[in-house]
């Protein structure tokens, strides 16, 4: 869903660095994968099209933080 994001904390020698794979619009979402020592973070269409992936190497991600946008379910809300 729109406002989906990953944050990801990366060793860079000396200091960490921080990166952000946020789902931009409406019905797109963000897919995380971890294969063959790479850590994959992709933003996805409705359709699986995937529109961009931020790649780093596992041994060097300290963090992955997936932060979800707070849904609201109908089902949750009381009589009005």
């Amino acid at each position: 869903m729109k406002g989906d994001r990953v944050e990801i904390v990366v060793d860079a020698g000396d200091t960490t660095r921080t990166y952000e794979v946020v789902a931009s619009r409406a019905g797109r979402r963000v897919e995380t994968a971890v294969r063959r020592g790479v850590v994959e973070v992709s933003e996805v269409t409705r359709n699986g099209s995937v529109v961009r992936t931020a790649r780093f190497m596992a041994n060097r991600v300290l963090a992955l933080v997936e932060q979800p946008v707070p849904r609201e379910d109908s089902s949750e809300k009381g009589p009005a």
